[in-house]
């Protein structure tokens, strides 16, 4: 271990925080921030360089990292650079690196989940969740309206954004890639649809979501094979986007398990 760092203007400390939040400087410097062992595990595992490490000995229960810089932080300088206090005593900057829909290796009848213009980190963590636990191929994030290293994304997706290959893309390049893969878009809306649980989803098979507020754009409608929708009892017409997609992605596990 390098140095102590104590003091909340330690250059090293200041940039740790710009790059937590401005999504500006983590595309500019190529880096973004992990706090948390499992999520940390989770970040190792998928092939990502750690860059700096910062760790709390009072807190760190006995784990060992290496990287190509480590600096141990006061209980005090910790505190103010973590999200939360129940992170083990660990935060490591790690290097960017860009997931292409040309890199998908996806499996003979795949599962993706497609979100269009998602904007709040804490939804699409949610569904990476579920994306994980449902095995999907992928997750493709489509004109996206926060950046996939968003520290609230890491946190609430538990590490999920590391388990589930994730690619932010065009709307347009994500049709393309889909229509000639043989891939069927099966589009989440309320309007001129059939009920989820009626449709073949045992196929290759790409669920679409749009924005609560606004739905899928025409260009996602037009390009559907088919529209779907989960039925609506009550006196609300919709769902948080994240139930929504989990209630989606496990229809199509229980179709593919009979």
């Amino acid at each position: 271990m390098e140095t102590i760092l104590s003091s909340a203007q330690n250059p090293r400390i200041k940039n740790l925080l710009l790059l937590q939040q401005k999504s500006s400087e983590r595309r500019k410097q190529g880096l973004f921030v992990v706090e948390g062992r499992r999520e940390l595990q989770h970040c190792v595992e998928a092939g990502y360089e750690i860059d700096t490490l910062f760790l709390c000995p009072e807190l760190l229960e006995g784990a060992s990292y290496t990287a190509a810089h480590v600096f141990e932080v006061t209980p005090d300088i910790y505190e103010k650079i973590v999200y939360r206090g129940t992170t083990e005593g660990v935060v490591a900057i790690i290097r960017s690196r860009q997931m292409t829909l040309e890199n998908l290796q996806l499996s003979e009848n795949p599962l993706l989940m497609v979100l269009e213009r998602v904007e709040k980190p804490g939804n699409l963590g949610a569904i990476l969740r579920s994306a994980d636990a449902a095995k999907a191929d992928a997750v493709i994030v489509c004109d996206p309206l926060t950046d996939l290293y968003n520290p609230n994304l890491i946190r609430s997706s538990i590490g999920a954004i590391f388990t589930v290959p994730t690619v932010a893309c065009t709307s347009e390049e994500c049709i393309r890639f889909l229509q000639g893969h043989g891939i069927q878009i099966l589009t989440a809306q309320l309007q001129d649809s059939h009920l989820y649980y009626d449709t073949d989803m045992r196929k290759g098979t790409a669920i679409v979501m749009g924005t609560e507020a606004t739905g899928l754009t025409n260009q996602w409608r037009e390009a559907a094979t088919a529209h779907i929708r989960i039925p609506m009892l009550g006196r609300l017409d919709s769902l948080n986007v994240s139930v929504s997609a989990a209630i989606l992605l496990y229809e199509a596990v229980r179709q593919r398990a009979e």
